[in-house]
């Protein structure tokens, strides 16, 4: 018998045994259905870590396909058999659109062990905090907060969602390295994540703008702007028009201006056809559609890494918005800005990325004045803690923003 089969489970007035399949209340059984007890019993044995809606479809029906109206059902008769609504004691916290966390204090006995610890890039004591800001356009944007030292911004960027990627196995090692040093500020740009889905405007100058508001919110005066991928041209635009706030522009994989205006009419049409298969395949619970786009983001990313990308993608947004997303996105064009940037800049580009043409990479930094230009070697869009260009990504990245003399 495992340790979980035996264990026991304290919290608030509640008792839950798991051998006897047993949850009481100041010693008096509470009913719960079996799904419900195996819902509670999932969350009490990752208590305090975010747990996936699809961890927990796995974790209840392993051999069978279900909706996921039936999950939401047994959060429903957890919740209520824990009187959560009747007392306003918080047991379960919802992380929307992405799953659940158990968040109370909790007691273990009878050969239950704690969850596994984090791994060392992902060990901390601090949580992010999460809060919203609303734009002038009445968007409201989630943006995130970690970390302490000298701010540093990171833009919001395609496909990103700030809760899910907190322990996530594509980004932790971003979030620790770069919170040990400063203030890591993060957003869901409009459109993604926790940010509001629905936006009328999603051009540059909106974009623009929900940087503009977060920043403002948490009132920073001057800060470091990291812009990856997409980030890149709003990091290089807000850097343009607001040069006394930016101290430094790190640019990583990012680009001049979007595919549509330097494709050839072999690749827009190619474009064209995967922005049709997003409308029709985005968010379908098989991995076979999303996997490719986790196969151009992240060649080389392990099984673990794969599937929450493929993960990620569901999470983040609803497929007609990733269709208009890419869309508009592929029109971006910050040429005419690059030659007015004056803060201290140094631009990152893997060698063989799959998104975005390496010679983009070579083109922004030969357009940003005096700019150095750091090829990296990987064929990953988004560099991973595994390989060696992470290395080279952060040695150069302590030297640039001077870390050792911020301590």
């Amino acid at each position: 018998m495992t340790t979980h089969e035996t264990a026991v489970y304290e919290f608030g007035e509640f008792r839950m045994d798991v051998r006897e399949r047993q949850l009481l209340r100041k010693e008096r059984p509470i009913p719960l259905t079996a799904k419900g007890f195996d819902t509670l019993r999932v969350l009490l044995e990752r208590a305090g870590r975010l747990v996936t809606k699809d961890e927990l479809l796995q974790q209840l029906w392993p051999d069978t396909v279900v909706e996921e109206n039936n999950l939401n059902q047994n959060i429903s008769v957890v919740r209520k058999a824990l009187g959560e609504q009747a007392s306003g004691q918080r047991y379960i916290e919802t992380v929307p659109r992405v799953g659940y966390r158990f968040v109370a204090a909790l007691t273990r006995s009878g050969g239950a062990s704690a969850p596994p610890a984090p791994s060392s890039t992902s060990a901390r004591t601090e949580r992010q905090e999460i809060r919203f800001c609303t734009t002038p356009d009445g968007v409201r944007i989630a943006y995130s907060s970690v970390g302490s030292g000298p701010p540093l911004v990171k833009a919001g960027n395609w496909l990103t969602h700030i809760e899910h990627e907190w322990d996530s196995p594509v980004w932790r090692h971003w979030i620790h390295e770069i919170s040990a040093h400063h203030q890591l500020v993060r957003w869901d740009e409009r459109g993604l994540g926790l940010s509001d889905w629905y936006a009328d405007d999603v051009s540059l100058d909106a974009l623009v703008r929900d940087a503009e508001t977060v920043v403002d919110a948490l009132k920073l005066e001057r800060f470091a702007l990291l812009g990856i991928s997409q980030g890149g041209a709003i990091a290089a635009a807000y850097a343009a028009r607001h040069p006394a706030r930016v101290s430094h522009l790190v640019l990583c994989g990012a680009y001049t201006c979007g595919w549509w205006h330097r494709a050839d009419p072999r690749e827009l049409e190619s474009r064209a056809a995967l922005l049709s298969l997003t409308r029709l395949g985005w968010g379908q619970r098989h991995p076979a559609f999303r996997q490719l786009f986790t196969t151009r983001f992240i060649p080389d990313a392990g099984p673990e890494q794969m599937e929450w990308f493929n993960d990620l993608q569901r999470v983040s947004t609803s497929p007609e918005n990733a269709a208009r997303l890419m869309e508009a996105f592929s029109q971006l064009d910050v040429r005419p800005l690059l030659s007015t940037i004056t803060a201290p800049t140094i631009v990152f580009h893997s060698r063989e990325d799959g998104v975005v043409p390496f010679d983009e990479g070579r083109r922004l930094a030969a357009s940003i004045p005096g700019s150095r230009f750091v090829p990296l070697p990987s064929r990953n869009h988004v560099v991973l803690e595994h390989e060696s260009a992470w290395g080279i990504f952060l040695g150069e990245l302590r030297e640039f923003l001077r870390w050792g003399n911020h301590r």
